[in-house]
C-alpha cells in the first residue's frame, strides 16, 4: 500500500520545520520526513544562533528580501511563543582606515535593504560603547541578536503538530518516481518500517543533502540541480568572562562574515565561524586552527589572552558555486524550473536561513497555492 498525503517536506531543521507548519496552518495534511534521530540536529544547531538585521545580501535578492522580513516575523514569533531570545545588537567593525568606504558601502547596501537603523560610530564613541574595543569606525545594527534555536524549532514542531501535521523521524528519502496520477510524486522511504509515500506536494528542505534528495527522484532534470560546496566554520569558546555586550563582526570575507564574536544566551562568548572548504561532513575541530583565530581576533580585541580559546563546535554551509562568480543567493526551484508538477527545491539554504525562516515558509506556501 502506498500512503497519499497533500504534502511532505523533506528535512526537519528550522526552514523544514517552519514551512511543514505553515503548509499544515494553511489545511494541507502535512508530513515531516527526518533522515536523523532528531530534530535539527545538522545545520540547525551549529550554527551562531544570531538573528541578522539584513545588511550584506545584494538588493532585490532573496536572501535580502526574506532576512528583512523573517527577522520581525521571528522577533514577533519568539515574544508570542516564550522562544529565549534577546536584541543585543552588534557592532561591524573597521580596524583601520583603508576599512571604512566598505564600512559605508555595507550602509547603503542596508539601507537598500530596508535596513535604515544602522547608526555610524566613531572611534571615540565605539569604544565607549565597548571599551575593549579597538577599531577606527563601526556600524551599530540594534535589530541584530541571538535566539535558543533547538527552543525555536520545539514550537515550531509544537505547532505543526497542533496544526494536525506529523514528524518521522530516522526516515530516510532513498528516492522517488513521478506519475500521471493527483498525487504526482512517489517517495521510496527507508528505515525501520520501509513504505512509499505519495504526495501532492514535496517540499525538499534537506539542507546539505538537498542536491541528493533531488537527484534521488526520477525525472529531475540533472541540469536544474545546481553545484554545492561544503563550506565548514569552526568555532571556539573564551575562556573566562567576556568584555563585550555586543556581538562584534569584522568586515566580512570571501565565504563568511569573518571571524566574529557572538554571544550565546547564558553569556558564554564564542568566535567563528572561519571558512575550511571540505569535501566530507567531519565536524571535528582541530585545536590547532585557533592560532588563526588569534591574530584576526585581536585586530579588534588586542587584550585577547593568550590561550584564551578552546574548540566548541563546527558547522557545515550548504553553499552554491554561482556561475557568474558573485555570492550565492537561495534558490527556491518550483515546477516552471524544473517541470515536475508539486516540487519545490530549496537549495544553499545557509545563513541567513534562520532568520528568514517564517518568511521562507511563506514564501514556499504561497507557490504551492498559486500551483
Amino acid at each position: 500500500m502506498t500512503e497519499t498525503l497533500d504534502c511532505v517536506v523533506i528535512g526537519a531543521g528550522v526552514v523544514g520545520l517552519a514551512t511543514a507548519r505553515a503548509c499544515a496552518q494553511a489545511g494541507l495534511e502535512t508530513l515531516v520526513l527526518e533522515a536523523e534521530s532528531a530534530i535539527g540536529s545538522i545545520t540547525s544547531s551549529r550554527n551562531s544562533e544570531v538573528i541578522h538585521a539584513g545588511i550584506y545580501y545584494p538588493k532585490g535578492s532573496l536572501k535580502a528580501q526574506l532576512c528583512v522580513r523573517g527577522r520581525e516575523m521571528l522577533y514577533d514569533y519568539c515574544t508570542q511563543h516564550r522562544v529565549d531570545h534577546q536584541r543585543c545588537g552588534k557592532l561591524i567593525v573597521a580596524t583601520q582606515p583603508a576599512q571604512t568606504d566598505r564600512l559605508r558601502t555595507l550602509q547603503q547596501a542596508a539601507q537598500a535593504n530596508g535596513v535604515h537603523n544602522l547608526r555610524w560610530l566613531g572611534q571615540d564613541e565605539a569604544q565607549s560603547r565597548e571599551p575593549a574595543l579597538r577599531c577606527v569606525a563601526a556600524l551599530e545594527s540594534p535589530s541584530t541578536g541571538i535566539i535558543d534555536s533547538h527552543g525555536l524549532m520545539l514550537a515550531l514542531l509544537g505547532d505543526l503538530e497542533t496544526a494536525g501535521g506529523l514528524l518521522a523521524l530516522q526516515s530516510p528519502v532513498l528516492g522517488g518516481r513521478i506519475t500521471t496520477g493527483k498525487a504526482p510524486i512517489v517517495l521510496h522511504i527507508g528505515g525501520a518500517e520501509p513504505m512509499d509515500i505519495a504526495a501532492r506536494h514535496v517540499i525538499n528542505c534537506a539542507g546539505l543533502q538537498a542536491q541528493a534528495v533531488a537527484t534521488a527522484i526520477e525525472g529531475v532534470p540533472s541540469g536544474s540541480i545546481p553545484t554545492g560546496r561544503y563550506a565548514k566554520g569552526n568555532y571556539y569558546a573564551l575562556s573566562g568572562h567576556s568584555p563585550f555586550t555586543h556581538l562584534i563582526y569584522p568586515i566580512p570575507e570571501p565565504g563568511g562574515l569573518g571571524v566574529h564574536l557572538t554571544i550565546d544566551l547564558a553569556g558564554q562568548a564564542r568566535f567563528g565561524p572561519d571558512v575550511e572548504w571540505v569535501d566530507t561532513l567531519d565536524y571535528t575541530v582541530d585545536p590547532r586552527r585557533a592560532e588563526n583565530f588569534y591574530a584576526a581576533i585581536r585586530r579588534y580585541w588586542p587584550a585577547l589572552p593568550d590561550n584564551a580559546l578552546h574548540p566548541s563546535y563546527s558547522g557545515i554551509r550548504p553553499k552554491l558555486i554561482p556561475a557568474d562568480g558573485e555570492e550565492p543567493d537561495f534558490v527556491i526551484q518550483s515546477p516552471d524550473t524544473h517541470g515536475i508538477n508539486g516540487l519545490v527545491n530549496l537549495y544553499g539554504i545557509e545563513s541567513p536561513g534562520l532568520t528568514s525562516c517564517l518568511a521562507i515558509a511563506d514564501h514556499v506556501v504561497q507557490r504551492i497555492i498559486k500551483a
